[in-house]
C-alpha cells in the first residue's frame, strides 16, 4: 500500500496551523485567499489523514458553536521526515559506538517491552489469536493498517501495511526488531519477520507460531 499523501494545499494548511493556537476556518480562509468550501475539503482530509484534530468550541450565551482546528503529532512528523532519517540513525550508531551490540540488545528489550505494555493494558483476550485481532483494532484505532491470515499449523501471518517507523528506519533495523519482539510480546507467541518494506516489499510481515 503507498504511503498516505498530502496535497500542496493541505501542507499549506498544517504550516499555518502548526504552532499556533486552534484556528477557525475564517482564520484560515483570509490567510490563503480561497474560498471557504475549498479550505472545508482540505481541512476534512487532514482529519481523516489524522494530521489535524478538530473539536468544537461553545461560545458563550446563544451563539452556535463553530469548529477549531489544529495540528497533531502527525503533523510534526510530516513537516520533518528528514530529520527523523537522520537524526534516529544517528543515535543507533552512537549506542552502538558507546556500548556495543550488548547495549543494543538491551535497548530494543526494553523499548518494545514498554510498547508491549502500553497496549497489554488495553488488551482483554487471553487466546492469542483473539489478542491479535484485538491489537490490530487498536493500530486501526491510532490511523495504522494492518491484516492477520490464519495458515496452516496454527501459524499467523501479521501483516503491518503501514509502518508508522519507516522514517526511523535504521541500516540495523533495530526499529523492525522493536516491533517484532513488541508483537510477541502482545501475542504471547514467537514471531519472525518474513518481508520488510526496506527492501521493498509491499510490507512488512512476520509469521506468529
Amino acid at each position: 500500500m503507498s504511503e498516505i499523501t498530502i496535497s500542496p494545499a493541505g501542507l499549506r494548511i498544517v504550516k499555518l496551523l502548526v504552532g499556533r493556537p486552534p484556528q477557525a476556518v475564517g482564520e484560515l480562509v483570509r490567510a490563503m485567499g480561497v474560498t471557504r468550501t475549498a479550505v472545508a475539503d482540505q481541512l476534512d482530509e487532514l482529519v481523516a489523514q489524522g494530521y489535524v484534530e478538530r473539536y468544537i468550541q461553545r461560545l458563550p450565551g446563544r451563539g452556535r458553536p463553530h469548529h477549531l482546528y489544529q495540528t497533531t503529532e502527525a503533523a510534526l512528523a510530516l513537516l520533518f521526515p528528514g530529520n527523523q532519517k537522520l537524526m534516529v540513525p544517528a543515535i543507533w550508531r552512537a549506542i552502538f559506538d558507546i556500548g556495543g551490540e550488548e547495549l543494543a540488545k538491551k535497548i530494543v528489550k526494553r523499548v518494545s517491552l514498554a510498547m508491549a505494555d502500553y497496549y497489554n493494558a488495553k488488551i482483554t483476550a487471553r487466546q492469542p489469536a483473539e489478542r491479535l485481532r484485538q491489537l490490530i483494532e487498536l493500530l486501526a484505532a491510532e490511523g495504522g493498517l494492518a491484516d492477520a491470515v490464519e495458515g496452516s499449523g496454527g501459524r499467523w501471518t501479521f501483516c503491518r501495511r503501514t509502518c508508522p517507523f519507516i522514517s526511523m528506519a535504521d541500516d540495523q533495523r533495530n526499529v523492525c526488531l522493536i516491533d517484532k519482539e513488541m508483537l510477541s510480546a502482545v501475542v504471547g507467541r514467537p514471531v519472525r519477520r518474513t518481508a520488510c518494506r526496506q527492501d521493498g516489499d509491499p510490507c512488512c510481515t512476520f509469521e506468529i507460531e
